[in-house]
């Protein structure tokens, strides 16, 4: 199990907690929490086996919170000074007065136990700061060398970041932790240029809650990956174009995941249903009134929100308010049952507790509602894929994802991906292209008449979810089984009246 990096314990945690804390309470904030932040990342890309581009970088900081007569307060700093500290305490309670006047309804908080000098790390085993360069490199060229070397492969892209996180966070009940996190994401493209142009095809390997050990062969087997893509690509590239109409869809978890975080997860933050977040996506179809009647899919439909999955991108000991990770349920038979909550809107909406979904991205941010990982549920004695793919005479098989679309209500949406198979008879019939299904929320979601067994679950996701205003990452995993759907709108996205 990795330990904390002892260069981050060794800053001054503590002594710029009780300054800042005893500083705001002094004053009078009837809550004040501080949060030291580090956050660590790694860029290296290579294209046709030659580096590209490559950055290092490193953000450190701290900031002060207050509720202060109702109302918040926010100071955020870079010097890691007691006097700092008491600074950011003076400045937060400072913006609560000014903000006064415009708080309609003071602020409270839902409680939480304390959590006290509690620590969490998260599940990795070679951290990937600490891999030599030349083996980073190596690897990359290695794995695009592989790519190269193919008939069908006329250019290549190899990507690689990785994240450190290390938070410490202390509020005025006691509650103090200390975190790490580390994160990872390696992609490759394989480009063809043909008499048709250009294609293209990714790896689709997701962004994991692992260290370096993911890109050398635990979780993933990007040797075998690289070794299919230039034959996959090559068929691709001779692939018919698909002829737009409604057919049956067996969806891996390689792109559903993205139609679960822009459908199903942002749809259901709180702060979107209620209308405080529109400006950043907008807010959501799936208002508060409707908790507990919203029919958002089939009966199959069984999503939970959870910050405690083994190498998820949203797992954490405690969220940035000091809320413990929990799961709870979202959609259960298809219903609506649940939202994503800080402990502002689990306060005001009578929920007794946070489910802990606070997230700020720096010190410089406040948190926010954030998604934590949103999961579709396998079905214990669920199908294979071939199973799923057997109860279909006419339909597309969808691997990977690419791009996609939907409004600003998370109601109507398309989605394209990377691979297509034609299922003719309950077979795979080979390639086609320029596929991109489309629907609204509860008629695709409605539409979904099985899902996979647990041998066909894969937790996937993004490294970078976008909210806020100034706006912020976060990333998320979402996991889900291949699943299948019924007479779903098709388009043909070479055609230009889609």
């Amino acid at each position: 199990m990795p330990e904390i990096d002892p260069t981050f314990t060794a800053l001054p945690l503590r002594e710029l907690a009780d300054a800042a804390l005893s500083r705001a309470a002094s004053l009078g904030a009837s809550h004040a929490d501080i949060r030291v932040v580090r956050t660590q990342r790694l860029h290296r890309m290579l294209r046709d086996a030659r580096l590209e581009a490559s950055s290092d970088s490193s953000d450190l900081g701290l900031s002060v919170r207050v509720i202060h007569e109702g109302s918040w307060g926010f100071a955020a700093g870079v010097t890691l000074t007691t006097a700092e500290a008491q600074r950011l305490a003076d400045q937060a309670v400072a913006m609560a007065t000014v903000a006064r006047p415009l708080v309609s309804t003071p602020v409270e908080l839902a409680p939480e136990p304390v959590h006290a000098d509690q620590t969490w790390v998260s599940s990795y085993d070679i951290d990937p700061f600490e891999v030599p360069e030349a083996d980073r490199f190596a690897r990359l060229l290695d794995l695009s060398e592989r790519l190269l070397a193919a008939d069908a492969v006329h250019h290549a892209t190899a990507r690689l970041l990785a994240v450190k996180e290390n938070t410490f966070y202390a509020d005025l009940t006691g509650t103090s932790t200390t975190q790490q996190r580390v994160r990872i994401e390696p992609d490759f493209q394989a480009v063809n240029v043909g008499d048709g142009g250009f294609a293209t095809m990714n790896t689709v390997a997701p962004p994991a809650g692992r260290g370096w050990e993911y890109l050398t062969g635990t979780a993933w087997d990007f040797e075998e990956e690289i070794a299919h893509l230039p034959e996959l690509l090559a068929e691709h590239a001779k692939a018919p174009s698909i002829e737009a109409g409604r057919y049956d869809l067996v969806i891996e978890p390689t792109n559903l995941w993205l139609t679960i975080h822009e459908s199903v997860a942002h749809g259901t933050e709180l702060d979107r249903a209620l209308g405080y977040e529109a400006a950043y996506a907008g807010t959501s179809f799936a208002t508060f009134d409707q908790l507990g009647t919203l029919q958002y899919g089939s009966e199959h439909m069984n999503v939970t929100g959870d910050r405690v999955t083994e190498h998820g991108l949203a797992t954490v000991g405690f969220d940035d308010e000091g809320v413990a990770a929990q799961t709870f349920d979202i959609i259960k038979d298809g219903v609506l049952v649940g939202y994503q909550l800080n402990r502002q809107m689990a306060q005001e909406k009578g929920f007794g507790r946070s489910n802990g979904c606070a997230y700020a991205d720096s010190a410089g941010h406040i948190p926010l509602q954030r998604m934590p990982n949103v999961s579709l549920a396998p079905d214990p004695q669920g199908p294979d894929v071939a199973g799923l793919i057997a109860g279909i005479d006419d339909g597309i098989y969808v691997i990977g994802n690419k791009s996609w679309s939907i409004d600003m209500q998370r109601y109507n949406f398309q989605f394209t991906g990377q691979r297509f198979f034609r299922i003719k008879d309950g077979r795979l019939a080979g390639q086609v292209k320029d596929v991109a299904y489309q629907a609204t929320t509860t008629e695709f979601w409605g539409s979904m008449d099985a899902v996979g067994g647990p041998d066909t679950y894969l937790l996937a996701g993004s490294l970078n979810c976008g909210k806020g205003q100034p706006g912020q990452g976060a990333p998320v995993s979402h996991g889900c089984p291949a699943a299948r759907f019924r007479n779903v709108n098709v388009l043909n996205t070479a055609e230009g009246d889609n």
